[in-house]
């Protein structure tokens, strides 16, 4: 099972970007789609993006599609969010999370998550 460790958070103005990093560790990391996931303060979590564990299929959530671009480099074991023309509604804790399954955006099919980045985006 991989473990994940995100990285990257921090405080940036409305329209600025950010890159997050999830870093795995463990042999079978290739095998897994990956997902990244975000929740708001009094809020549950949702989906953002998702990847193929070959990352030839990505999937967004419509509130960042064209903004944000998920990637990862299986070699490397990391995955990455790059978050462009951030909003102060983006503001959230960011998970990054692993599905022995293809590409989907339900987090309770997700087997294993990392322990949060905080992401805030001031006006």
């Amino acid at each position: 099972q991989v473990q994940l460790v995100e990285s990257g958070g921090g405080l940036v103005q409305a329209g600025n970007s950010l890159r997050l990093s999830c870093a795995g560790s463990g042999r079978t990391f290739s095998g897994y789609a990956m997902g990244w996931f975000r929740q708001a303060p009094g809020k549950k979590r949702e989906f953002a993006a998702a990847i193929s564990w070959n990352g030839r299929s990505t999937y967004y959530a419509d509130s960042v599609k064209g903004r944000f671009t998920i990637s990862r480099d299986n070699a490397k074991k990391m995955v990455y969010l790059q978050m462009n023309s951030l909003k102060p509604e983006d503001t959230a804790v960011y998970y990054c999370a692993a599905a022995d399954a293809g590409i989907i955006d339900l987090p309770d099919k997700y087997n294993l998550w990392g322990q949060g980045t905080q992401v805030t985006v001031s006006s």
